[in-house]
């Protein structure tokens, strides 16, 4: 698996594709296979905010329950209706599949996260 080049990515497999100050947030194709079946995604409302490293949500699978982590801090401003209408897409389509938008409070602060490379080697 190769992961895209344009994003970053979290130690939590969860990815960032930033255009300007927006982001969209997915998770990777590692997550997707550890999780299984996705059958359900619980996503914020829009307008609500979001820290780097907290919890926004959460993704069910038919084995567990897995808490979503928001890669950047900003505040939601759309979320993906087809993910939570059709959560299965998740595993199809991990990285074409974003979930919630985000109006990135440091744009910059992208450069915490790890590029694709980066993250290849963290997965060993």
């Amino acid at each position: 698996m190769t992961y895209p080049a344009d994003r970053k990515y979290t130690k939590d497999h969860e990815w960032v594709r930033i255009s300007g100050d927006t982001g969209e947030v997915g998770i990777t194709d590692y997550a997707q296979q550890q999780l299984g079946d996705v059958v359900y995604v619980e996503l914020p409302d829009v307008g609500r905010k979001v820290t780097a490293g907290e919890s926004f949500g959460s993704i069910e699978s038919v084995k567990a329950v897995s808490e979503l982590f928001a890669p950047m801090t900003g505040e939601v401003v759309e979320i993906n209706d087809h993910v939570k209408n059709h959560p299965e897409i998740v595993n199809s389509d991990p990285h074409g599949t974003w979930m919630i938008k985000v109006k990135l409070a440091q744009p910059t602060d992208a450069g915490a996260l790890l590029d694709s490379s980066q993250y290849q080697s963290h997965l060993g």
